[in-house]
């Protein structure tokens, strides 16, 4: 029986996996969108649609979730500011994931990670 195997591990500890997920979700929030494999992608998007969802409510238990889950208080700070305020009316899905085909050197598949 494989028990806890709902999270993808990419063949890295757990602390590893998660400065991981950080990086990749500052990379979001300062780009507005990155290409990464198909697999990253999909682990990224509830870390950062709950951090969206966090930074609509504006409170400072929110803020203070926000840095710690992203690692900066700079990524957090834009985070409320401008992703906040502007899925303040919408429900959920604010992200996006657009396959693009595979990488060259060794058929990974790609995607793409938007906010919507």
């Amino acid at each position: 029986m494989r028990h806890h195997s709902k999270n993808k591990k990419f063949g890295r500890v757990r602390k590893v996996r998660l400065a991981f997920m950080r990086s990749l979700a500052r990379a979001l929030v300062l780009h507005g969108k990155i290409e990464t494999t198909e697999a990253r992608a999909k682990a990224l998007r509830p870390f950062v649609e709950r951090l969206v969802t966090h930074a609509k409510r504006g409170t400072i238990v929110a803020r203070r979730f926000a840095v710690r889950r992203m690692g900066n208080a700079s990524g957090a700070e834009l985070l409320f500011k401008n992703i906040g305020k502007k899925y303040e009316k919408r429900a959920g899905g604010y992200t996006r994931i657009v396959k693009t085909g595979f990488r060259k050197s060794d058929g990974a598949p790609r995607a793409i990670i938007e906010f919507v």
